[in-house]
């Protein structure tokens, strides 16, 4: 099986292609990724607003660059960075809501994919039009603005080369036109709309939230360039906000290291607490923030770390940008390559059901806060990059990787009589929240919206429970089990752990730090099916943990715990530098280390004694230490009673 180590895992970097270069006219030594700057190299592209009601497109240019050389990052280097297919996107319409004209987009747009070896635009496959929808008369040019539709369409292309892009220019910047704009877009048949444009909140955001609503689109916006504060449209309630991350080449397994993007105290991605719009029912986080918070996810913006871009209205041809408007058209086409929405989603919501697929960025702020997760990058959501950046296309797919509901089972349970129950279920997949349901619960039982069981059992009997949960788009998923009510003293032979191989894909109804639940495609390989639990293997100080509490009905005589374990390490010799201790409440039943490595999936088996009558949470805690990493692969656990 090799050595499952994540620091190991390769992740190739792709270069300028020669070939690109070659029909560009360039040497092959002319490419160069982009060095650090200071705010002072960078240039705000668009007017800013000069009264209310006027929005700011968010592109920043690098100046000093050659012209004649493209020196930001192209289509591969994002593919390689995020994990991305080349050349997706086809069947896929992809609209970008912009103000004012650029004349030379489409030749424009065309040098770009030419430079870099992308198809060139079929026929059809890129239309301009005013916010009406027509081909002409089309809104007065604009240089600035011009820019931003460069960066626009040229991360389309990168990303999604083969999609239909249609440019929506508006009349102008105030909100009223791009709003027309937006509604426009979606009317066109797009899917994916991206606005790499906004402005400071208002009370009358709630009544524009409007033109946002488009069940089945997934709309993308700009979370701002001025650091800490919320920014409209993207706290509507129907948008994914796009932060900004700066993203480097390195050394690590991934080949990319990404941190929340402040060039200074007024340059950097935005993020905050929106004073008007109500959290979304599917931003299921913790953000300590009673109404919306931005942002959900992010990508490279940072200008210092910035993509490249030819424009020729306005500029001279070749230029790096960067800003959130880089962002939002990134992130709008990697939903494109995830596939169309179902037709009642609001998409934003995908990322939140599958936090896994996902790079958490946990490095650098944006400023200073009063609640510091709004500011400061930290482990799982955090303002500044929400819940991280692609890594791959399965977070931004309509339910996910499977497109389903996923109940996770709880396992048999067993109760006497008059016993007080309060079993909590969990689901994963579609689009929270969820409605529960259940049939066949014993006598004296019954389930709450929220997928609490509670009640005692007045019946004795050996019941069949299906519990059925519903998410937010109406799609259902639903799990059965056994339910044995019986005198004092009962027991029902039978297993009692959920979800006891990992193959929900999520940890429910084990807790479990994030990114433990792992599948085949991430390095490691299960025992038995596609998903595993992996405790450390990073190389760093850190550590992991997974665990579940299960209550032993009282009339059983055997309780046995077991578990399938691979060790797998870096280090060497018999010191024992990285641990996994395994316990049953308090009490340690076994303790593994570096030295105890192994070449396969090693079961071990414990049999317990007193436990009967009680809950008992099973844990397993992997801590690493600073140097080389142990992987602690854990699969097909089982508590087994008679």
């Amino acid at each position: 099986m090799g050595t499952p180590l994540r620091r190991a895992l390769a992740t190739t970097f792709v270069a300028f292609s020669a070939t690109a270069l070659a029909s560009a006219g360039l040497a092959q030594s002319a490419w160069a990724a982009p060095a650090g700057v200071t705010g002072s190299d960078v240039q705000q592209v668009c007017a800013q607003p000069d009264r209310p009601h006027v929005m700011s497109c968010l592109a920043l240019r690098r100046t000093g660059m050659h012209p004649d050389l493209p020196s930001g990052y192209g289509p591969s280097d994002l593919q390689s960075a995020y994990s991305l297919p080349a050349n997706g996107g086809a069947g896929q319409t992809i609209a970008i809501v912009d103000a004012y004209d650029d004349p030379n987009a489409a030749s424009d747009l065309a040098a770009y994919r030419s430079a870099y070896g992308l198809p060139a635009l079929a026929s059809g496959q890129f239309k301009k039009v005013n916010q009406n929808g027509q081909t002409s008369p089309l809104p007065t040019g604009d240089t600035g603005w011009a820019g931003e539709i460069s960066l626009d369409l040229d991360m389309v292309s990168a990303v999604a080369p083969k999609a239909n892009i249609i440019l929506v220019e508006a009349n102008s910047a105030t909100d009223s036109d791009l709003y027309t704009a937006e509604d426009e877009a979606v009317t066109l048949g797009a899917k994916f709309v991206s606005n790499s444009w906004g402005g400071s909140e208002s009370s009358t955001q709630t009544s524009d939230d409007a033109h946002f609503n488009h069940p089945g689109v997934a709309i993308t916006v700009s979370a701002g360039d001025s650091n800490y504060g919320a920014e409209y449209p993207a706290t509507s309630k129907y948008v994914t906000a796009v932060g900004g991350t700066s993203l480097t080449k390195d050394s690590s397994a991934r080949g990319w290291s990404e941190k929340v993007w402040n060039t200074n105290s007024t340059e950097g991605t935005g993020s905050g607490c929106s004073a008007y719009d109500a959290k979304p029912t599917w931003q299921t986080v913790t953000t300590n923030c009673s109404k919306r918070a931005e942002a959900d996810v992010s990508a490279v913006a940072d200008p210092a770390t910035g993509v490249a871009v030819y424009q020729t209205y306005g500029g001279s041809g070749w230029a790096v940008y960067g800003g959130t408007s880089a962002s939002a058209p990134i992130i709008a086409s990697v939903y494109a390559l995830a596939g169309t929405p179902g037709s009642s989603d609001y998409p934003a919501a995908y990322p939140y059901s599958h936090q896994s697929n996902l790079h958490d960025v946990t490095s650098g702020n944006n400023g200073s806060c009063s609640t510091s997760v709004w500011c400061t990058a930290g482990t799982g959501w955090d303002g500044p990059t929400g819940l991280g950046t692609p890594n791959g296309t399965a977070a931004f797919a309509a339910g996910g990787s499977t497109g389903s509901v996923n109940v996770a089972n709880p396992g048999s349970q067993s109760n006497k009589t008059g016993d007080s129950v309060n079993l909590q279920l969990s689901a994963s997949g579609g689009t929270a929240p969820y409605t529960w349901s259940a049939t066949g619960l014993p006598t004296g039982l019954s389930i709450s919206s929220s997928g609490a069981i509670t009640g005692s059992p007045s019946a004795n009997g050996t019941y069949t429970v299906t519990a059925t949960a519903k998410d937010a788009t109406g799609l259902t998923g639903s799990t059965s089990f056994t339910w044995t009510v019986g005198s004092s003293g009962t027991c029902t032979a039978g297993q009692l752990l959920g979800n006891p191989g990992f193959e929900t894909g999520s940890a429910a109804p084990w807790s479990a730090s994030s990114g433990v639940v792992s599948s085949n495609a991430d390095g490691g390989v299960a025992h038995t099916g596609s998903y595993y639990a992996w405790l450390d293997g990073y190389g760093t100080t850190h550590t992991d943990t997974v665990s579940q509490s299960v209550t032993i009905p009282s009339g059983c005589s055997s309780v046995t715990f077991s578990f399938y374990l691979y060790v797998s390490t870096q280090e060497s010799g018999s010191t024992a530098y990285d641990k996994l201790t395994v316990k049953a409440n308090s009490t340690t039943v076994a303790t593994f280390s570096n030295a105890s490595t192994t070449g396969s999936y090693l079961k071990h088996s414990y049999t317990l004694t007193g436990a009967a009558g009680s809950t008992v949470t099973f844990s397993f805690t992997g801590t690493e230490d600073s140097v080389l990493a142990t992987s602690f692969l854990l699969d097909d656990t089982a508590v087994n009673v008679s």
